[in-house]
C-alpha cells in the first residue's frame, strides 16, 4: 500500500538537492507561510509548492492530502468567523476581519503541511537521517529516532486497517456517517494497536541493538553528503520567500 510519505525516484533538481537543503527549504516556506498576511502571497506559497510537486512527479499525493486538509480548512474558517467579531459586520454575525482572519487561518493550514510532505516524498529517509548527522551534527540516535516514527506510519496504518477489517467481519459497521458514532467505534481499536505497536517497537530495538546502533558515530556513514552550489541557490531562494512574505 502507497503512503503519503514514500520516497518517490527521480532525477529532479529537487532530488538532487542535499537532504539538509530540502529540509532548509522547506522550513523556509513554511516560515514565509506564518509570516504571510496577504492573500496573494499565501496563495502564491501554495502554489509554488504544488509546482514544485507537480515537477518532481509527487503532485497526486499533494492532492490527495489536500483532500484530508480541506475540510479541516473549512472548519477552521467557520470558527474564525463565528468567534472574531471585531470589524465591519457584514450578515449573520459575520464580520469582514473575522472572515478574512480565517481564510487566512485556512490557507496557513494547507500551506504548512504541503512543503514537508513534498520533501519527503523526494528524499530517501537513510539519506535524510545520514545528512542529519554529517552536516547539522545530530546525534544519530535522535536522527535514528525521527526517521523511524515516519517508516512506522505506514505500517500502524495497515495494523490499523487489519483491526478494522476483522472488526467489520465481526459484524461491526464503520461506514457510518455519524461521526459521534464513528468515534465511539474507533476508541476501542486504539488498545489492540497499541499493543501491536509495543511489540513491534520493542522488536526494532533488540534489532537495532544487535547491529551495534550505540556503536554507529557520525564517521560510520560510507556516502557523503557535501553541500553545493545547487544546495547555496535553494537556501537563497528560501530566504527570499521569507524576506518577501515579511515584506508583502
Amino acid at each position: 500500500m502507497t503512503n503519503v510519505i514514500d520516497y518517490l525516484p527521480g532525477e529532479t533538481v529537487l532530488h538532487r538537492l542535499n537532504p539538509v537543503a530540502k529540509l532548509a527549504l522547506a522550513a523556509c516556506i513554511i516560515l514565509a507561510t506564518f509570516l504571510a498576511q496577504s492573500f496573494p502571497a499565501l496563495v502564491g506559497l501554495l502554489a509554488l509548492t504544488l509546482c514544485m510537486g507537480a515537477y518532481a512527479g509527487s503532485l497526486e499525493r499533494l492532492l490527495a492530502l489536500l483532500k484530508v486538509l480541506v475540510p479541516l480548512g473549512v472548519l477552521m474558517l467557520v470558527l474564525q468567523t463565528l468567534f472574531v467579531r471585531t470589524g465591519t459586520p457584514l450578515a449573520l454575525g459575520i464580520t469582514d476581519e473575522g472572515l478574512a482572519s480565517g481564510a487566512r487561518t485556512a490557507l496557513r493550514l494547507l500551506g504548512v503541511a504541503l512543503p514537508l510532505i513534498l520533501m519527503l516524498t523526494v528524499t530517501k529517509l537513510n539519506d535524510l537521517a545520514n545528512a542529519c548527522v554529517e552536516v547539522l551534527h545530530v546525534p544519530y540516535r535522535y536522527a535514528f529516532t525521527f526517521t523511524t516514527a515516519l517508516r512506522f506510519v505506514p505500517v500502524f496504518s495497515q495494523e490499523m486497517n487489519a483491526i478494522m477489517e476483522a472488526q467489520t467481519a465481526r459484524g461491526v459497521e464503520y461506514d457510518t456517517r455519524n461521526p459521534i458514532k464513528k468515534l465511539r467505534l474507533m476508541l476501542p481499536l486504539c488498545v489492540p494497536l497499541l499493543i501491536s505497536s509495543v511489540g513491534k517497537t520493542d522488536a526494532c530495538a533488540l534489532a537495532a541493538e544487535q547491529r551495534g546502533f550505540y556503536l554507529r558515530t557520525r564517521a560510520s556513514s560510507y556516502k557523503r553528503y557535501p553541500l553545493r552550489a545547487l544546495d547555496a541557490g535553494a537556501l537563497a531562494l528560501g530566504v527570499a520567500l521569507v524576506a518577501a512574505a515579511a515584506l508583502l
